[in-house]
């Protein structure tokens, strides 16, 4: 996958927007003020949320993806060449995860978001 190809998807959340906070090129998707996923400036591969340091741990062993670089130990950092339905499904769950954390009031000024991607409920 493309850095357009992630930006496309990112933005068709409800509510994504993206900036680049530390200047210098970095796509950082945020949901209601939280990241996401993060492009860096290199454009090698995007950052994204796991519910847990265990599935994090659990992908790096499984698809042989690292730990993301500067963030806490649950983030892993998904070269752009990874398979696409997985990488499509790593930025729904880290997007659903970051949604689902929001308060009920930033939550519920977002559009619906699919039932079948990941659940709003905390």
């Amino acid at each position: 996958m493309s850095r357009a190809t992630i930006n496309a998807i990112c933005k068709t959340f409800p509510g994504a927007h993206c900036s680049d906070p530390w200047g210098g090129g970095h796509d950082a998707w945020k949901v209601g003020g939280k990241m996401f996923a993060n492009i860096g400036a290199r454009g090698e591969g995007v950052a994204v949320k796991c519910a847990t340091v265990q599935d994090a741990l659990h992908l790096e062993d499984l698809f042989g993806w690292s730990k993301a670089p500067y963030f806490h130990r649950s983030w892993v950092h998904i070269p752009l060449d990874a398979d696409a339905e997985d990488l499509r499904f790593r930025l729904e769950t880290s997007y659903g995860l970051i949604r689902a954390a929001l308060p009920a009031k930033a939550r519920n000024a977002l559009a619906p978001w699919p039932a079948s991607g990941p659940s709003d409920q905390v």
